[in-house]
């Protein structure tokens, strides 16, 4: 536990994923030092959470604004209905409904980093919590760093040389809407990235492949990509490098998007209302140990407003 200015107190939840970060009011406008502690904190532990936090979208988006700037709510999907905040987006408890007709044994593993298919992807994400039904809707973290450095060295230094393709595309066992097949003939989004991405503030290596995006390996047959990929994804979900996190009203998750993925709730199963507010930070084009960039094969860069 440590702490900056004998108030903020960052609390750590797990061995390698996630901290809590108490004694800071993120109401009102941060000083330097505590801007630096979180930063500190998220780039170390790759999710932080801060409880009781009452925060209207203003106050969301300046604390957002400390640490990068604001991307478009979605590539694909509408902001919040307010003209005057085009970079929040709703996760409410039937946003899916929009997007899927009909499932049938849907069974692929929900984890994924946000965006991947954009040849720039979110540096980072903040959550911020507003509305939750009495009980379910946890979220869960992994760290990819450690995903990665968990692997044997021969495996890591395949994994080094690979590059991947991620798009958007409705999930294994569902039938998506006509209106989700509209939007995405509109905007399609496709990319190429390394495997292995090098994290531009730590040098940390990642792993950079997830269920909700990957689609294949390049350069490899079908076969060992799919074989290849549950490795990786298998190693990349290990509980001992999650962590997991109860939302109450007020609570923010703000996690980077280049060394975590995360795994959005599968038990929501009550009638109760869920609302919570996502902001997305402009990310750099991912590199990997080779010095190799990603490359768009489809859509444009996922910019700031």
């Amino acid at each position: 536990m440590t702490t900056t200015e004998q108030r903020l107190v960052v609390e750590p939840l797990s061995g390698w994923t996630g901290a809590s970060i108490h004694g800071v009011d993120l109401s009102r406008p941060l000083s330097d030092e505590e801007i630096a502690a979180i930063r500190d904190a998220l780039l170390r532990w790759k999710v932080v959470f801060f409880r009781d936090q009452d925060l209207d979208h203003d106050q969301h988006l300046r604390f957002a604004r400390y640490f990068g700037a604001p991307t478009p709510a979605h590539p694909l999907f509408d902001s919040i209905p307010d003209p005057n905040y085009p970079t929040i987006y709703p996760i409410f408890r039937d946003r899916f409904k929009a997007r899927v007709a009909s499932t049938s044994g849907y069974d692929r593993p929900g984890w994924h980093a946000d965006v991947t298919a954009a040849v720039n992807p979110p540096a980072a994400s903040i959550l911020r919590a507003e509305v939750l039904p009495p009980y379910g809707g946890d979220t869960q973290w992994s760290n990819a760093v450690a995903a990665y450095e968990g692997l044997s060295a021969p495996v890591r230094a395949l994994a080094d040389g690979l590059r991947a393709v991620h798009r958007f595309s409705p999930g294994a066992g569902t039938t998506p809407t006509d209106d989700y097949l509209r939007r995405v003939e509109k905007r399609p989004l496709l990319t190429e990235h390394p495997v292995v991405r090098v994290h531009p503030e730590t040098g940390e290596k990642a792993l950079y492949v997830n269920p909700g995006f990957t689609t294949h390996l390049v350069g490899v047959s079908p076969h060992e990509s799919r074989r290849l990929l549950e490795l990786f994804h298998d190693e990349l979900t290990r509980p001992e490098y999650t962590v997991r996190f109860r939302w109450e009203p007020g609570s923010i998750a703000f996690w980077d998007n280049r060394s975590t993925v995360h795994l959005a709730p599968r038990d929501l199963t009550t009638d109760d209302d869920r609302r919570l507010y996502r902001i997305t930070l402009v990310g750099d084009v991912p590199v990997g140990p080779d010095g190799r960039e990603s490359v768009a094969l489809a859509g444009e860069p996922f910019e700031a407003i």
